[in-house]
């Protein structure tokens, strides 16, 4: 499967950065069919990158939107945390 439809786009926040620093993690929103093997394989293909550890989490709908007199959800979504063997990393954002 192609890599593009699998990772989604990295997610910047507070705690990913800092993962990132201590733990050699990065974060990605993945496609919600995609499973830890999917994710492994794509994340190597793409940034050329040796992964140690998947784990995923998904992120439920809570939160009520509102448009207007419309009342909606905002959309979930499924995020993984993927652990780089040492020695490898994944620059995005860098220097900005």
């Amino acid at each position: 499967m192609d890599y593009t439809k699998i990772l989604r786009q990295p997610v910047i926040t507070e705690k990913s950065t800092i993962l990132k620093e201590e733990n050699n993690q990065v974060v990605f929103k993945v496609a919600p069919y995609a499973n830890k093997i999917e994710i492994k394989k794509a994340v190597e293909e793409a940034f050329g990158v040796n992964v140690e550890k998947v784990n995923v989490a998904n992120k439920r709908t809570r939160k009520k939107k509102r448009l207007g007199r419309e009342i909606g959800k905002e959309t979930g979504y499924k995020k993984a945390y993927i652990k780089l063997s040492p020695g490898d990393k994944i620059e995005y954002f860098e220097g900005v």
